[in-house]
């Protein structure tokens, strides 16, 4: 096993967007053989699934844990440094972010004594500590506290918050370093992006058309009568109930980067038309998938 590898965590939800992701690693590296690709799947994770139903704290106020969300994966994102030994360096992402550059150049960059990094996930004031963990990049022999299993137990016992855990708030800020935010570029492609994530889930390119499955963030905590009745129309038309359905990503380049991808990966048989259309079926994938694949040109070499 290599010392160097790259983690992509997911759930069944983002599973053809994880194996999108694996195939752009490999395609975009000038030095694959250098590295290796391992997913972090929930399915084989069994103590987020015992806590189904279960209330934990978010954003200062209580939330219940639900596996069929979007994005269930994202406490396993703790776990590379445990699943290296202690030992190398790893690279996480979460399952929507594709590689546009050469991912082996983050691996081997300077870190500069730091034990994880990742880009500042806000310009604003008071937030530009916090961090961005959807791309990290982790001197893993450093980071021997991480525990998944224990810290995420204790967002159900009230001792931990999960959105100050999940932007690294609970670490020694002289241990995080940052980013060029083109390592994870939200929603962005140019010609310096080097990873783009396609972060703003309700414009997910494959997406479009499907009803939302996803737990929106809580935006009401200091408007109480609004946060009722999020709360009212989640008991009343279920967890997901009237929050429409994803829309078209704005940028057509970037719908058309993933089915590009996607189309090199029915091509190379890295993904099956059969895969595909169980997908569809499952209602992770845009109904029409097949229909954009035909109208999507292949990509240049160089990717973008």
């Amino acid at each position: 096993m290599n010392n160097r590898c790259v983690f992509i965590h997911t759930n069944e939800r983002q599973w053809l967007g994880a194996l999108v992701a694996e195939y752009s690693f490999r395609r975009n590296s000038a030095n694959s053989d250098k590295f290796d690709i391992a997913f972090i799947h929930t399915q084989d994770y069994p103590f987020l699934s015992a806590k189904e139903g279960h209330t934990f704290l978010r954003g200062g106020t209580s939330r219940d844990w639900h596996m069929d969300d979007l994005q269930s994966f994202t406490p396993l994102r703790f776990m590379p440094p445990k699943l290296m030994g202690w030992q190398g360096r790893a690279v996480l992402t979460d399952p929507d972010v594709f590689a546009v550059g050469d991912v082996f150049d983050l691996l081997e960059r300077d870190m500069q004594g730091a034990a994880v990094m990742g880009r500042r996930r806000s310009a604003k004031k008071g937030k530009s500590h916090q961090v961005a963990t959807s791309v990290m990049l982790m001197d893993c022999a450093k980071l021997r506290h991480w525990d998944a299993e224990a810290d995420f137990g204790a967002l159900f016992r009230m001792e931990r918050d999960y959105k100050q855990w999940m932007v690294l708030e609970y670490e020694d800020p002289d241990t995080v370093g940052f980013l060029e935010d083109y390592w994870n570029d939200f929603d962005n492609l140019d010609a310096d992006t080097r990873l783009l994530h396609n972060t703003k889930r309700k414009t997910q390119p494959w997406k479009t058309g499907l009803p939302v499955d996803y737990t929106p963030a809580d935006k009401f905590k200091n408007r109480p009568l609004f946060a009722s009745a999020n709360r009212l129309r989640a008991k009343v038309f279920g967890e997901y109930g009237l929050l429409g359905r994803y829309k078209e990503h704005p940028d057509p380049q970037q719908e058309a980067f993933f089915f590009g991808l996607l189309r090199e990966c029915l091509e190379m048989g890295h993904v099956s038309e059969e895969l595909l259309q169980q997908e569809i079926s499952k209602n992770h994938v845009r109904h029409d998938a097949f229909e954009v694949l035909d109208r999507t040109s292949k990509l240049s070499r160089s990717a973008a």
